[in-house]
């Protein structure tokens, strides 16, 4: 493959400082006046970041950080990507939002890169969004449109927080405090073929079913050989949808654009719809729903849904450019190899702590022998190392396509250097 660009770049300074906002003062002085300015729904900041560059990071305080969490799968090309931001700076000087009672050019290729790379047959069309949970929300009106209001999701299942996103998310803390949630929706064992057959053959007629082929908020979980399969087989007998959220797996994360083209998950099957969203813009807001063929792409009539920003010429830019350059310079070729060596390295460690390793790609699960999850990311944090705790046994990464095995390799170096009697020493 050619040399991966890391996006080492500096940008110029803005030729009026003042139109941006000062980043000078401590991580705790920001840390203040986050607390007294922003909703406090997401917890107290665990750093406040002023600059990245290829997979690093800086704190307020100066202190670098290797993200190995990439804004949770979305930052693929890295921060302050060069290719990316020129084609943003280009973009915004030339046309920068139009109402969608027009089209853009950029729109218009973009929606077209988008189905060549799902390969979607003839008569496919592409909803654009701003987000992966928008982007699942106009899925969620597309199963109302069959007619039928059953849908089938599944255990461990996070699909966003919007309220038609949310009905088909399963964790009952995010569920409950904004309950009645649109209806319909059945939970079903993760990965249970019989139970999904079960369903299929008792009750009302079913709408969709709704999964992802690896569940990323749950744990890093791949959807076990042959469920996609059988899943294709039964919705096409019983007249559903086979609706695949791609938002967290998508655009390359698994090594392929989208993980059920991965042959042991998907098994070469032909989904009816597909989200995506995340990695998709490289950091840019974008998302997309992706309806293959008739007469699916037309369920969604004229006037039925709408956005103000969904396919703005900026976002669809920034996809452009985010999917040029994981072709120009063989990324996926790279996130297959060196997803393949680093669980390899994590998992050959023989710590008392690490359990198991999983993913595809570079979505990785590390499974832990105690629920010291929350521990350990602190102490990354400490180290210099972002990584996320999605559940008190599990450590994900999800770390830009730049990052190198070198890099990659310091981390592996501070799991192996972890106490083993770390549970205690918490």
């Amino acid at each position: 493959m050619s040399e991966i660009s890391t996006g080492r770049h500096r940008s110029p300074a803005p030729a009026d400082a003042g139109l941006a906002p000062a980043t000078d003062g401590s991580g705790a002085q920001w840390t203040e006046r986050y607390t007294h300015a922003v909703m406090d729904t997401f917890g107290a900041p665990q750093r406040v970041l002023v600059r990245g560059e290829g997979p690093y990071v800086w704190d307020a305080d100066g202190n670098r950080y290797l993200d190995l969490l990439g804004g949770i799968a979305v930052n693929a090309l890295g921060h302050a990507h060069p290719t990316l931001t020129a084609a943003i700076s280009a973009q915004l000087g030339t046309l920068g939002h139009v109402s969608n009672f027009f089209a853009s050019p950029t729109q218009i290729a973009f929606a077209e890169r988008l189905l060549r790379l799902a390969g979607a047959p003839d008569g496919s069309r592409v909803f654009l969004t701003n987000s992966g949970t928008e982007a699942n929300e106009a899925a969620f009106k597309l199963t109302r449109r069959t007619g039928r209001t059953r849908v089938l999701a599944l255990e461990g299942a996070f699909h966003g927080r919007s309220m038609g996103a949310l009905a088909l998310t399963h964790k009952a803390a995010y569920r409950e405090p904004f309950e009645p949630l649109p209806g319909g929706v059945e939970f079903l064992p993760f990965g249970d073929t019989a139970a999904l057959e079960a369903a299929f053959a008792d009750g009302e007629p079913v709408a969709a079913l709704v999964v992802e082929p690896i569940q990323g908020e749950a744990g890093v979980l791949p959807l076990p050989p042959g469920y996609l399969v059988r899943a294709r087989e039964l919705t096409r007998e019983h007249g559903a949808l086979l609706i695949l959220d791609e938002v967290q797996t998508g655009m390359g994360r698994t090594g392929t654009w989208f993980a059920h083209q991965l042959p042991h998950i998907g098994g070469g099957i032909v989904p009816d719809a597909v989200t995506v969203a995340k990695g998709l813009g490289g950091g840019f807001p974008v998302g997309a729903l992706i309806a293959f063929g008739e007469p699916v792409a037309t369920l969604l009539g004229r006037g039925q849904h709408g956005t103000t920003f969904g396919g703005n010429p900026l976002a669809s830019a920034a996809a452009l450019a985010t999917i040029g350059v994981i072709e120009r310079d063989g990324l996926l070729e790279h996130v297959t190899t060196l997803g393949s060596t680093l669980r390899e390295r994590i998992d050959g460690l023989d710590h008392p702590l690490i359990a198991t390793v999983r993913g595809e790609g570079l979505l990785i699960g590390i499974e832990l022998t105690a629920p010291v999850a929350p521990q350990i990311a602190a102490r990354a944090l400490e180290a210099g190392f972002v990584v996320n705790p999605c559940r008190p046994t599990t450590i994900r990464l999800a770390p830009p396509f730049v990052l190198t095995e070198d890099q990659a390799g310091t981390f592996v170096d501070f799991l192996a250097g972890l106490p083993a009697d770390l549970e205690q020493a918490a």
